[in-house]
């Protein structure tokens, strides 16, 4: 199944939202959606391609009403999510977790392009198999740039075969959140400043907590 989301705010009124396939979008305030499953995805093959651009001026919060499920398919363990955002006003995204389920590969591809007085908030939560599992994979890719400058290019693997995945430390559970023009802010991740402004923050462990 493929399922496409696309979100446009503008300033001083509602956002214009379209969705199709497996993933449906809920305006819950003036200015917050709710990205909300309406089919079983992704399975194996699914393709969830999410695209979201905020106007100068206009500002935009994205969440989620449960968390996503990544499960193998019949034919393919594999599936994707790409997210495609523009911003030129105020854009926070905090989706619930992103579960991988045990024998699921589940790969992510975020690009961000922010410009004039843009900034994002953008938070990843991932954890690997449900409970008594830890098999499963997960890639994320995040590739942002501002003005057209460069900004990050940064990629997690987690899981069964992931880079990470050796006997001495296996982690499950991942947290990345980008923010600019934020250099810093309080969280007990590691966060590392930014050449071109803005900032990363990193945790890895076992299981998420929060």
């Amino acid at each position: 199944m493929r399922s496409d989301v696309v979100i446009v705010a503008y300033p001083g009124r509602a956002p214009r939202i379209e969705h199709t396939g497996g993933v449906a979008v809920r305006r819950t305030a003036s200015d917050t959606v709710h990205l909300v499953s309406a089919a079983a995805t992704p399975l194996g093959g699914d393709v969830v391609s999410v695209r979201i651009v905020v106007e100068e001026g206009a500002r935009l919060v994205v969440r989620s009403a449960a968390a996503t499920m990544a499960l193998p398919g019949a034919a393919t363990p594999e599936s994707r999510t790409c997210w495609d955002i523009e911003s030129a006003g105020e854009l926070d995204i905090d989706p619930q977790p992103t579960v991988v389920a045990g024998a699921s590969r589940h790969l992510t591809d975020t690009r961000v392009r922010l410009t004039g007085a843009g900034s994002i908030r953008l938070r990843e939560r991932v954890q690997i198999g449900r409970s008594g599992e830890r098999d499963g994979f997960w890639s994320g890719g995040l590739h942002a740039d501002v003005d057209g400058a460069p900004l990050l290019r940064h990629r997690v693997e987690l899981g069964t075969g992931s880079v990470a995945d050796d006997a001495l430390g296996r982690p499950r559970a991942c947290i990345s959140e980008l923010r600019y023009p934020d250099t810093s802010f309080d969280t007990e991740a590691t966060v590392l400043a930014l050449a071109a402004g803005g900032c990363l923050a990193t945790w890895q462990g076992e299981r998420l907590t929060n």
